[in-house]
C-alpha cells in the first residue's frame, strides 16, 4: 500500500506555493514510488483564519490513517498550531517541520500565527515529531529552533550547517527520516551537520 504524505507550503500566496514546489519535487524523488505526496495550495483568503488552520484540518481529515504531514516555514508553524488546537480524528504517522517560525509579539498581524501558551501539552508524544533548520537560514532565524527544543524536548531535531531557508531544495534528510518510520530507526533525537 502506498503511504500518503501531505506537504504544506510556506507563505500564503501563489508565488510561495510555486517556489516550494522545488521542495516537493525533491521529496518525491527521494521517497520514491512507495509514497504519494499530496501538495495542496493554502490560499490566503484574507479572513481571520490567516493561519489556515481550517484548510489544514480539512486536508488531514480527507487523508488516510497513518498520513505523514510535512510543513515548510509558515506552513510548518500553522500545521503545528492546527495539531495542538484542533481535535483531529485521524491517526498521524509522523510530523516533519522545516524552518519553522516561532511567532512572538503582540502585533495584530502576528496574533493569528501564534501558538497557544500550552501548545506543547496538547501534542501527542506518541506521534514522531521532527524539526529541521539550517544555520544559515536568512528568513527564519536559526535560534528559533532552540525555542521548540525547550518546549518539546521529546521531539527529534536536525540542524544543517548550510542550505538556507529552502534547504538548497534538497530534502534527502527529511525523506530519510520519513522512511525510517517503517523500522523505528530514528532513535537519535538531536543531530547536526547534515
Amino acid at each position: 500500500m502506498t503511504a500518503q504524505v501531505i506537504f504544506f507550503h510556506g507563505g500564503g500566496e501563489r508565488q510561495d506555493y510555486e517556489q516550494d514546489k522545488n521542495l516537493v519535487v525533491s521529496l518525491k524523488e527521494q521517497l520514491g514510488a512507495a509514497y504519494f505526496v499530496h501538495y495542496p495550495f493554502l490560499q490566503n483568503t484574507g479572513s481571520a483564519d490567516l493561519g489556515r488552520r481550517e484548510q489544514i484540518t480539512r486536508e488531514i481529515l480527507n487523508s488516510q490513517d497513518g498520513v505523514i504531514l510535512v510543513g515548510h516555514s509558515l506552513g510548518a508553524s500553522m500545521l503545528l498550531a492546527c495539531l495542538s488546537e484542533k481535535k483531529i480524528q485521524r491517526k498521524i504517522g509522523g510530523v516533519f517541520l522545516m524552518a519553522t517560525p516561532f511567532w512572538t509579539g503582540d502585533e495584530q498581524w502576528v496574533r493569528p500565527f501564534k501558538l497557544q501558551p500550552d501548545f506543547a501539552e496538547k501534542m501527542d508524544p506518541q506521534v514522531p515529531l521532527f524539526f529541521y533548520h539550517c544555520q544559515d537560514d536568512q528568513e527564519v532565524p536559526f535560534v528559533q529552533l532552540s525555542k521548540y527544543r525547550q518546549k518539546l524536548p521529546w521531539a527529534f531535531y536536525r540542524q544543517c550547517s548550510c542550505g538556507g531557508h529552502d534547504f538548497n531544495n534538497d530534502l534527502a534528510i527529511v525523506a530519510h527520516d520519513i522512511k525510517s518510520l517503517k523500522n523505528g530507526a530514528y532513535i537519535q533525537r538531536f543531530s547536526s551537520d547534515y
